[in-house]
């Protein structure tokens, strides 16, 4: 008798939003690394060693579950940074987030998370749909934050 292995799916979730802040604030607050935990309503605690690529940033859901990120690059002259999930809450076998910021015509950031993640076939549905949900919040959280910091 043959067993199949169910084969993983690599699934892509992008979010963007536009912010009432200079592009170069916007990048500011990325490399920061460091509030995630003010900007996702999810996210209860976030703690950050080191600075730049090889930071590590340990998070804790607001629901429980803990979340470690290791940043694998950080590409000021495109404002981009990559970070590599190594410890996940979800049913995933890779994670890996890039957030860039761009400038608009007007001269004001537009900041787009990109998730890129393998999970089983039944699982990618659910862990995207969550995941825009969470990262779409979280990017209403960092434009209040910056918005009000700049007022």
């Amino acid at each position: 008798m043959r067993r199949d292995r169910i084969r993983p799916v690599f699934t892509k979730a992008l979010i963007a939003r536009k912010m009432n802040v200079p592009a170069a604030t916007a990048w500011s607050a990325v490399t920061g690394i460091g509030r995630l935990d003010v900007w996702f309503p999810s996210i209860a605690t976030c703690r950050v060693e080191g600075r730049g690529v090889g930071a590590r940033r340990y998070l804790t859901g607001t629901a429980g579950g803990d979340i470690e990120d290791h940043i694998v690059a950080v590409e000021p002259d495109r404002r981009r940074l990559v970070y590599q999930r190594v410890r996940s809450p979800f049913p995933v076998s890779s994670y890996r987030g890039t957030v860039e910021v761009f400038e608009s015509f007007d001269a004001l950031a537009v900041v787009v998370w990109t998730i890129d993640f393998e999970s089983a076939p039944a699982d990618s549905g659910p862990v995207k749909s969550r995941l825009e949900s969470a990262i779409g919040a979280g990017l209403e959280g960092m434009r209040a934050d910056l918005e009000a910091a700049r007022a």
